[in-house]
Parts: structure tokens; sequence; C-alpha cells
């Protein structure tokens, strides 16, 4: 089965700025690692960031306005920045599916599987998840590549995907061993 990688509105604004998640910075780390073994064996890299026009976005009615179209606060955070060969899928809504080609990108590449991670658990990574799971994608989630607002809501999340979207859930550490075995990685040893 083929993946993808789906890093999900890690965006100045959700990691340092006005609506930042606190766990944001925590969880950086974890997905360069990710994104480390993903560009270095094939697997897709896409990107699903909040892009949203300056005025006219029902998003602003709850949350105020945010990563607004070409503002700072709508870049990827520097540490996680998208290279030429990756994917960026812009989005409007929580659900990186409503409205966009990600759906159509994802199976142009003939993927199977989505590992997501990003911000919020329980908002833009859980809608996404919901959004995967109507399309038939096996969902994995790496606990550690994904952050909320507080303990309380990520753990909400975490179980809401788990329990009723039936997505895996794992540490990237234990994901990217998985992935070395299915994708017949020799160990390191055999590198030396």
């Amino acid at each position: 089965m083929k993946y993808a990688l789906l890093i999900i509105d890690m965006l100045e604004e959700f990691v340092r700025g006005r609506l930042r998640a606190e766990a944001a910075e925590a969880i950086i780390p974890n997905i360069g690692s990710l994104l480390v073994f993903a560009r270095s064996h094939g697997i897709p890299v896409v990107y699903a960031v909040d892009s949203h026009y300056p005025k006219v976005d029902k998003e602003f009615e709850l949350w105020g306005p945010h990563a607004v179209r070409g503002s700072p606060e709508a870049r990827v955070v520097e540490e996680l920045k998208p290279l030429e060969s990756d994917f960026v899928v812009y989005k409007r809504r929580y659900d990186a599916f409503f409205e966009t080609d990600l759906d159509l990108l994802l199976r142009e590449l003939g993927v199977g599987a989505v590992v997501l991670t990003g911000i919020h658990t329980h908002i833009c990574v859980l809608q996404t998840a919901v959004g995967a799971f109507y399309r038939g994608y096996r969902v994995i989630v790496p606990v550690d590549c994904v952050a909320a607002a507080t303990k309380e809501w990520h753990e909400k999340g975490l179980e809401y995907m788990r329990s009723f979207l039936g997505a895996e859930l794992t540490r990237s550490d234990q994901l990217i061993e998985t992935l070395k075995r299915e994708l017949g990685v020799p160990p390191a040893s055999q590198y030396m």
C-alpha cells in the first residue's frame, strides 16, 4: 500500500501566533523526522494549509481573521517548509478534502494510506481524518505529531479518530520502523 504524509496547518498562526497550540513547538521535531524519512524513501509529502481570503470566510465568525492568504501568519513554519518536490493544497475549511483537489492528487499518486500530522488534533486533523475515512483511505495518526490547544481536546480528538474512524494511533518512531519493514529498507547496520 502506498502512503502519503500530510502536514496539516503547521503555520506560523497556529504554532507561534494568536491561535497557537501550546504543544505545537514540541511536535515539530517528530514531524521533521517523518518528513526526512518520507522524502528519502519516495513517500509523497502533502501540505494541507489554511489559506483564507482577507474578508470573506465563514471560519472568521468563530475564530476571527487567521491564516489570511499571503500574510506571514499563513506561512508554514521554517523548520518544516515545503520543498519544490512536495505538494501544497490550500484549504478554506477544517477538512483538507472539502472543496480541494486533495483526493484527486492522492488518487493520481496511487495513495491508499494517509499519515496525518499537524494542528489542531480535534479540529483540522480530525475533520481531515473524517474526509479520508469517507473516501476509503487508511488513516494513521502518530500521536506525537499532532497537537491541540489543550491536552483534553488533543485526547478527545485522538479517541474519536480511533473509535469512530478506525484510525491507527502510533508514535513517529514506531511508524518509521513499520514503514522501513513494509518498504524493505535494510537495517542501519547493513549500511556500514
